[in-house]
Formats: structure tokens, C-alpha cells, sequence
């Protein structure tokens, strides 16, 4: 069983990534850390509070983070999430107190604690990360793995031609965690490429359970509007991050980059630059993963939705 601490911007795709990692037997969710992103920070701190109680793990304990990106100002995807992150008619006041403690500062003192024994599950923009490692500089040497959803990697991003939401947040975080840390990166392209399609979108729908009846309203928004020309269906960027984390069988394809963030103002910002041709003299440091058993991955949500129990859909 991993370790894990899950740094995240509580909205739609995050509560299923954060309900996986509890119910998962291969994962312990020790902490969880928000960070400002996908809808307003408050709304984030109640939405992982009543994740993890639907979950019965109400005693996982929440940290607040970082309120907003390091330097540059973002705008929130309530456009995907709806009103509140939750599909806009779902607005939870849990009465769940928070953790004591600043997110990053909880982060290295975790760390500090079990070297070599936690590995962070980052699927929110990178500021708490950024933070933390700015308070500890020997972070990267302290943590087992860390696991990020963010980026596009030689392809269209999802909130601008050039970038990905995470990364676009946060480019100043993306760019100094990249740099300082051996990531393992899930990237915006190969959720397109695993992505949830409408046969099982279908089979969640003739569910009678409390999990797929969440997860259908947290999609709400997105299965309304469609997420991506041509796609059939909608993406789990997050809850494919944790389910390739917690079950290495699902990775079928990971090679090493060397990986840079264009953190500058603009048209490239949160650009992720991979270098795949190896024409940089820059290490390649940052496993990408690049194919996935998308099959594989649906049969997990399916079975966490119907059963609680995400591990029986791994063959």
C-alpha cells in the first residue's frame, strides 16, 4: 500500500480521483491539500470535504493552500465544472472543520517525518508544491514518487491553443516543480486518448448506487456543453492519474523527457515543451506517460461507481 498525499482543486473530475484513492486498497490517503484552480477556493475546501465523507473517510484531515497562483492572476472552469465545482446545483456545507496548518507547510513536515515514504498525488496546479519546496529545499530527496496531471504534451491544450488548465494556472509552480523534481506526468493528450466514452457514460447511468449518482452530477456540465471536438464522451484527467499511480498494470507505454513550463505571459503560457527528439542538452528527468489501458482504466471507475470497490476492476 502507497502512501499518499492528494494536492488538489476539488471540482468535478478531482472528487472521483480523490474517492478512487480511498477506496482503492493500494493507496493510503494520508492528507489531503487544496489549491486554488479550478473554482473558487472555499467551494474547493467543502467539495474534498464531502467527497471524502460520501467515501466515509470524513476523518482524512483537509488543508488549506495556497489561495492563488504564485504571481500571475487566473480565471476559474466553471464553464466545465459548473457553479461551485460540483455541476453547479450541488453546493455542500459539510460543517467538516479544517486541518490546522498551511497546505505546503503540512507537505514538508509529512515529508520531513517518513522520507522516502510519501509520495504526492499533484492533481491541482502545482502551487502548494512550489511552496513546500521553497520551505525545504532537500524536498525532492524526501518524497517517493510525485505523480502530476497537468500539461500537453505535443498537442492542443484544453484552456488555450498552447496549455493545459493546470499548468496554465500555475505556470510559474509547473516550472519550478518540473525543474526541481522527477516528476511523473499524465498529460492532457493521453487523457483524450483514454478518455470516459458514452457506452460507459451509459452503463453509470443504469447504476442505482449513491457513487453514480454523484458522479452524474458532477459531470453534469461538461456531458451538456462536450469537452473536446470529435470526442465521444468526456475525460477523468484526475481519476486517471490516480488509477495509473495505484495501478501500475494500467501504463503501457512511459519514457523519459527532458520537460520545460513556459511560465512568461502571453500566448505560450503553461506552454509544456517535451523534448522528444532529445535536441536539447537537457536531462531527460521527467517520465511521461504516453499509452494507457483506457479499457483497463473505465473498468475501474465502473467498478468504484457500482461496487466502492475500484481494485476489482483491475484484471
Amino acid at each position: 500500500m502507497r502512501r499518499v498525499i492528494v494536492d488538489t482543486d476539488t471540482a468535478g473530475d478531482d472528487t472521483q480521483a480523490l474517492a478512487l484513492a480511498v477506496l482503492s486498497d493500494r493507496l493510503s490517503v494520508e492528507a489531503v491539500t487544496v489549491v486554488a484552480g479550478n473554482v473558487p477556493f472555499d467551494r474547493q475546501v467543502e467539495n474534498a470535504k464531502y467527497t471524502l465523507s460520501l467515501v466515509d473517510s470524513a476523518d482524512v484531515p483537509v488543508y488549506e493552500g495556497a489561495r492563488s497562483p504564485l504571481v500571475k492572476s487566473h480565471e476559474h472552469s466553471t464553464e466545465i465544472h459548473g457553479e461551485g465545482g460540483l455541476g453547479g446545483d450541488l453546493h455542500p456545507e459539510t460543517a467538516i472543520d479544517s486541518a490546522e496548518g498551511f497546505g505546503p507547510d503540512e507537505i514538508v513536515r509529512r515529508c520531513r517525518e517518513s522520507p522516502g515514504e510519501l509520495t504526492l498525488l499533484c492533481i491541482g496546479p502545482l502551487t502548494n508544491l512550489a511552496l513546500a519546496h521553497a520551505r525545504e529545499e532537500s524536498l525532492p530527496d524526501l518524497v517517493d514518487e510525485v505523480w502530476v496531471m497537468g500539461g500537453a504534451v505535443n498537442c492542443r491544450g484544453n484552456v488555450t491553443p498552447a496549455a493545459e488548465f493546470n499548468f496554465w494556472v500555475d505556470p510559474d509552480a509547473a516550472a519550478r516543480v518540473v525543474d526541481a523534481f522527477d516528476v511523473t506526468l499524465v498529460d492532457w493528450g493521453l487523457c483524450l486518448r483514454t478518455a470516459f466514452g458514452a457506452d460507459a457514460l451509459d452503463a453509470v447511468a443504469d447504476m442505482d448506487t449513491d457513487l453514480a449518482e454523484f458522479f452524474l452530477e458532477v459531470t453534469k456540465t461538461v456531458r451538456a456543453r462536450g469537452e473536446a471536438d470529435g470526442l465521444d464522451g468526456i475525460t477523468q484527467p484526475d481519476g486517471l492519474t490516480t488509477a495509473l499511480l495505484a495501478y501500475p498494470e494500467l501504463r503501457e507505454r512511459v519514457s523519459m523527457y527532458s520537460v520545460a513550463v513556459d511560465e512568461r505571459s502571453g500566448l505560450t503560457r503553461g506552454y509544456t515543451s517535451v523534448d522528444v527528439e532529445g535536441d536539447t542538452d537537457d536531462p531527460a528527468d521527467t517520465r511521461v506517460v504516453e499509452a494507457a489501458d483506457s479499457r483497463g482504466f473505465t473498468d475501474v471507475i465502473l467498478s468504484m461507481l457500482r461496487d466502492r470497490d475500484p481494485d476489482a476492476g483491475v484484471v
